[in-house]
């Protein structure tokens, strides 16, 4: 009892203490948000006052913007997301405006406000962010089928449309399972386990021939004829080329070139001399055999590297006396392959007649590598009710397998990439993603398809949290060529190429338009992506690189001499007309009307996906240009003024059109042009920053000065889609972080994806209830 006066006397000094460091720290913070409301009130007010609100005012309110509630300190926090579209516009030159004079306490105003957002970032709690349950898109589906079981099936030809959501088809809030997808999901199953065991005999070879004369196949050119065509069965087939006409008797042959969906599958040597009389007309044939994957697909038969056709013009190209040229293709089949196919190599890792147990095996590691992770005993036993319900029924342990794999393409095991909360009492617990999560995570953004044995085996181990393993997978997999699916999924979305397959530029107006050309415009800016990522070069190189890809097609397009044959290479560029993204006929493609430019899509563009400032969306009453007028009676240009005029239009055109305009010397499939009609071009403009140009390559250059906000708009399009969700404000942190990794790495692409896998949205996720 003595002890107690003593112990209450040392509790009430301690309390004391604490009450006095309370308020020396609060005084503390309260002297320091007075210091910082000084600085703003010093710093950033008088921009704001002098130099802004002339123009965005309560009254005018230019591009929507009234400065008056941004000019107290409290606005920092109040409304963020409306200083940082200031912010950025201050970043990059785009206010004040040209003509307005620069204030001389801006650069101060500009670090005030990054020191202050970076602090107050600092300071909020790292939020991950959650991830919706998610399916697999179409295009995940079919890699991930072609991985599993090496079956060639094509979702995109199966399955309905995917909705897009913040530019892109992977993200789950968006991904929705209807009745119809899930008909399709039960019809697709049962056809690819068919295929992938294929345990029942084919049936009788049939001949079908698409040739001219019968208006099924078309002419690409005098040495190309393609076809689309319904192969029924997985096999071998017999393909016979009809090959009308006869050249001189000392000519040499050919090499027949026999393509399936742009991909070279032959080439074999045809002779060209005069050969036997079919119905009084030179014909000759030359035949192929090789597997052929069912489905729908287009072929093309063609002559490579034909010097002789080059000689020859007009009528004389199809005078069947003076010339040979593909005229048909048939084809005969299905037959056994010699060959066992590689989905039941894949499938069948031991004899099924042997006995259950390896039944069982066969089905578990199919189950492990479909639901992409360990599956428990309880699984594969439901799994295997299958193939004793097959047995049961007098049907064979293959027909049971297959049985199994229907049951497994259709389980949201693996159909949903399912990820879990380890803690569902705490809502808002923000923790790691498991190493299996983190497997499909990598396996999706990568490669759009399933993990590998090597990754899931690392993930399995516990090694993959690690950031050396992190690191040295995603070394591994860029270095794979099923990255090549960042190319068609990331940039085919980015860029907006995949509308190439849906433009219908007018034939009258673009007659060099054609399958060939669209096809070769497609590789161009695939291989060109693909070529910056693998060699990781600056991202800088989208906006100016002075080299493309090109074969003989499109370089004739491009005006590029010395490139023969249709293989693509990389080809340095000499002249100021082609460079970067902006140069290539795709990009300038699916920015145009399909009968003429527009500047406004192509500035809208400009503005999107590489300057990261996307435009408001018009208002509904926008008038319709004079489409007759334009070329004849006006240029495109005088009518666009005439059109921005109008305060309305003026706010969002003053930005897009300049843009715009310094694309047209592209038509709209994007060759290269120096009138409009019968008005000179004139490409001259002035970027949001003021800078002005007055040709393409000047643009570009002046856009090569716009690299960080590039660099931004770039990390934000690719995190996206590895996240599969739309950004939110609690990942400015991490954009931040990796912008500025980015910048210090010498802007090389592969910091992009390296930053992100490290992340921490990319490597964790929040609990489901918003904290």
């Amino acid at each position: 009892m003595t002890r107690a006066p003593a112990a209450l006397s040392q509790y009430n000094c301690n309390k004391q203490m604490l009450s006095l460091r309370t308020s020396l720290l609060g005084l503390a913070l309260a002297t320091s948000a007075l210091a910082a409301d000084a600085s703003f009130e010093k710093t950033v007010a008088p921009v704001l006052t002098t130099t802004c609100s002339p123009c965005h005012n309560d009254q005018s309110a230019a591009g929507g913007l009234m400065i008056g509630a941004f000019t107290k300190p409290a606005s920092l926090t109040e409304n963020r997301d409306g200083w940082d579209i200031i912010l950025r516009k201050l970043r990059a030159g785009q206010m004040p405006p040209k003509g307005v004079p620069r204030p001389a306490q801006l650069d101060a105003a500009i670090q005030f406000l990054e020191a202050a957002f970076d602090k107050a970032d600092r300071n909020v709690k790292p939020d991950p962010g959650r991830v919706t349950a998610r399916r697999l898109n179409r295009a995940e589906y079919t890699n991930t089928i072609r991985d599993l079981l090496a079956v060639d099936f094509r979702a995109e030809k199966n399955f309905p449309t995917d909705d897009l959501g913040s530019g892109f088809d992977n993200v789950g809030d968006v991904l929705t399972v209807s009745p119809v997808l899930m008909e399709k999901y039960l019809a697709a199953a049962q056809h690819i386990a068919d295929r992938a065991i294929s345990s029942g005999p084919l049936p009788k070879p049939l001949e079908k021939t698409y040739a001219l004369k019968f208006k099924n196949v078309q002419r690409l050119d005098p040495d190309t004829i393609e076809a689309p065509v319904r192969i029924d069965f997985d096999g071998d087939y017999e393909i016979h080329f009809g090959l009308q006409g006869e050249r001189g008797p000392d000519a040499k042959p050919v090499k027949l070139a026999f393509y399936m969906d742009g991909k070279l599958l032959q080439t074999i040597d045809a002779e060209t001399r005069p050969s036997k009389l079919v119905y009084f007309d030179p014909y000759s044939e030359e035949t192929m055999r090789l597997p052929l994957p069912e489905g729908d697909h287009v072929f093309r038969a063609a002559f490579l590297d034909d010097d002789f056709v080059k000689t020859l013009t007009g009528k004389d190209l199809f005078d069947r006396k003076k010339n040979k040229f593909p005229d048909s293709m048939t084809f005969l089949g299905p037959y056994p392959s010699k060959i066992e196919k590689a989905s039941r190599k894949k499938i069948l890792v031991c004899d099924p007649n042997s006995g259950p147990a390896c039944v069982e095996r066969i089905v578990s590691t199919l189950a492990r590598r479909a639901y992409r992770r360990p599956v428990t005993r309880k699984e594969v036993a439901s799994l295997m009710r299958f193939t004793a319900l097959a047995k049961s029924e007098g049907e064979s342990p293959e027909q049971g397998i297959q049985l199994a794999i229907q049951a497994m393409l259709v389980s949201p095991n693996f159909l949903f990439r399912i990820e879990h909360d380890p803690d569902p009492a705490d809502p808002t617990r923000v923790h790691a993603v498991s190493d299996i999560e983190l497997a499909s995570r990598l396996s999706y953004f990568l490669w759009s398809s399933m993990p590998d044995e090597e990754l899931l085996s690392s993930a399995e181990a516990g090694k993959l949290h690690e950031p050396a393993a992190v690191d040295a997978q995603v070394k591994r997999m860029l270095a794979d060529e099923r990255s090549a699916a960042l190319a068609d999924n990331f940039a085919g979305q980015w860029l907006e190429l995949r509308n190439l397959d849906v433009v219908k530029p007018d034939p009258q107006k673009f007659p060099a338009w054609g399958p060939e050309l669209r096809d070769s415009m497609k590789a161009e800016t695939r291989l060109f992506f693909d070529y910056v990522l693998r060699e990781n070069r600056p991202i800088s190189d989208f906006l100016d690189a002075r080299y493309t890809f090109l074969n003989e097609k499109l370089a004739k397009f491009y005006g590029i001499e010395g490139v023969a044959g249709p293989d693509f290479r990389r080809v340095d560029l000499t002249t100021g007309q082609r460079g970067g993204l902006l140069g290539q006929a795709g990009v300038l493609t699916v920015s145009s009307y399909p009968t003429r430019t527009s500047v406004v899509i192509r500035g809208k563009y400009i503005l999107q996906n590489i300057l990261g400032d996307p435009p408001p969306p018009p208002p509904a009453d926008v008038p319709p240009l004079d489409e007759a007028a334009v070329g004849t009676s006006a240029s495109l240009r005088q009518q666009m003024e005439t059109h921005r005029a109008s305060p309305v239009c003026a706010s969002c055109h003053n930005k897009m059109d300049p843009l715009g305009f310094g694309l047209e010397n592209y038509d709209g499939i994007g060759h290269w042009r120096t009138m409009d009609g019968k008005f000179p071009v004139d490409a001259s403009g002035t970027l949001p920053n003021g800078k002005v140009f007055d040709t393409p390559a000047a643009m570009r250059a002046e856009l090569m000065s716009q690299l960080p906000e590039f660099s931004r708009c770039l990390v934000e399009k690719m995190l996206t889609f590895a996240l599969g969700r739309g950004l939110q404000p609690y990942d400015r942190r991490t954009i931040d972080d990796i912008d500025r990794k980015l910048a210090t790495s010498g802007y090389h692409f592969q910091s992009i994806i390296y930053e992100i896998a490290r992340s921490l949205p990319f490597d964790a996720r929040r609990g489901e209830a918003v904290p």
